[in-house]
């Protein structure tokens, strides 16, 4: 029997799969995933906007960040939809009039569940840390979680700590206005 090399999946691919679905492209593979439950929307819409206040628009912080859900991020041959990402402004002073992002963020953060858990856990936080980004935060909503990494000289992650629950979250780079976790769960 012949074994053929499988084809590279293409951004014409990505463009094809229905809307109701996210598509990204990972190490050359086409991963597909339904939409976030309501849920885990509450969590990362509550998040974007606990860390705009301060971050984004310097309301009771520093200011310095655009804070974005779900962009597209254009990775050299991977293409990668973070819940959320933010980037430092000193790196992006404006944001582009671009359907995509080519600039890699400071900041990352995945709402896990268990339809994306494999990819937010493995191939996506490899890719984010080969290309540089310096802080990762995994966000559980069903086991009310929330893991800071920090990326290691080394390349690795590195987990800075697990908040749970109501913990007061001042993990990097954020630290410099600590929020409730519980402003994150659907309760």
């Amino acid at each position: 029997m012949q074994d053929f090399a499988r084809r590279r999946a293409t951004y014409a691919d990505l463009e094809a799969v229905p809307p109701n679905l996210v598509a990204e492209l990972i190490g050359g593979e086409l991963v597909t995933h339904p939409r976030p439950r309501l849920r885990h929307s509450v969590s990362y819409s509550s998040l974007g906007w606990v860390l705009s206040g301060p971050f984004q628009f310097g309301r009771g912080g520093p200011g310095g960040w655009w804070i974005l859900d779900e962009p597209e991020l254009h990775l050299d041959g991977d293409v990668l939809v973070p819940d959320i990402a933010g980037w430092r402004r000193e790196r992006l002073p404006e944001i582009p009039d671009d359907a995509f992002c080519t600039l890699v963020p400071d900041w990352v953060c995945e709402i896990v569940s268990p339809s994306t858990a494999k990819h937010d856990r493995g191939a996506k936080r490899d890719i984010y840390a080969r290309h540089g980004v310096r802080h990762i935060w995994l966000v559980d909503p069903d086991a009310r979680l929330l893991e800071a990494f920090e990326l290691g000289a080394d390349g690795r992650w590195l987990l800075l700590k697990t908040y749970k629950d109501s913990d007061l979250v001042d993990a990097a780079p954020f630290a410099a206005a600590p929020f409730d976790l519980k402003l994150l769960w659907a309760d």
